[in-house]
């Protein structure tokens, strides 16, 4: 289960991307990096945040670790911004925060940042199989923190989930945004990080991270299924996606092949 934190204060706005995040100190005295359920991106960002940040934590990727953030109404009520006032207030209750990571910077292979292959097929294939289409040259979402890399913002990932009916297909899919991402250079073996995801994910690994989503935020999503019925569908997703892992490993491999 995901440790719960109380926002105690807001610090800072990171004014980068659609979800207006911030620095949030928590009552145990941490700082996080707090994605907000009142943002434009809404409800379902957080839920891709959490399942795909959880996935690749389970792959053994260095994922932050991620807590849910309570916000209660009145933490914004002296902040001198407007549009911080009106988020705050859109989302009272449980969001999401990840550790924040200070003194990291941006993956950048233009500062001549490298990754080394094994970790970086990982990264690939994770992203595949999650169907993250932001981890690019323009918006890596890596972050370097004592030379280490640390997977962030996932929550463009899982975009099935925006169009319910289109599970099934999207599952099977080769993934073909994958050409974009910022580490292929680097992931020479694709097929041996699959056969090492393969041995770390279960139908019992996606229960557990599956259970952590609050029950709040799925029955927030639009349409008529219920939370139980959103995780299963989840679930059927992942069980899919696995099966069609060969697809996009493949997808990845010939895209690796024309660019190097």
């Amino acid at each position: 289960m995901l440790r719960t934190i109380q926002a105690t204060r807001y610090v800072v706005p990171l004014r980068e991307g659609g979800s207006l995040p911030a620095i949030v100190e928590g009552d145990d005295l941490g700082l996080y990096v707090v994605k907000f359920r009142g943002a434009g991106q809404g409800i379902l960002a957080l839920i891709a945040e959490l399942i795909a940040g959880e996935i690749g934590r389970a792959l053994g990727l260095r994922v932050p670790e991620i807590v849910l953030a309570e916000i209660h109404p009145a933490l914004g009520r002296n902040e001198p911004d407007a549009e911080i006032r009106h988020l705050l207030k859109a989302s009272a209750g449980l969001n999401l925060a990840l550790d924040y990571l200070p003194g990291s910077v941006m993956f950048d292979p233009a500062a001549r940042d490298a990754a080394p292959s094994q970790e970086a097929s990982m990264l690939v294939w994770f992203d595949a199989f999650t169907q993250n289409v932001d981890r690019t040259p323009r918006n890596a979402n890596l972050l370097v923190w004592h030379k280490k890399l640390y997977p962030i913002d996932h929550g463009a990932a899982l975009f099935f989930h925006h169009d319910w009916a289109t599970m099934a297909a999207k599952s099977a899919s080769p993934f073909k945004q994958i050409e974009q991402h910022v580490l292929l250079p680097w992931a020479a073996d694709i097929a041996e990080a699959g056969a090492a995801a393969r041995e770390k994910l279960s139908e019992e690994r996606f229960e557990r991270i599956l259970n952590a989503v609050p029950d709040a935020w799925l029955e927030a999503v639009p349409g008529e299924l219920s939370a139980t019925e959103r995780r299963a569908g989840y679930a059927d997703f992942f069980r899919r996606r696995l099966e069609a892992a060969h697809s996009f490993e493949q997808e990845a491999t010939d895209a690796r092949a024309r660019l190097i």
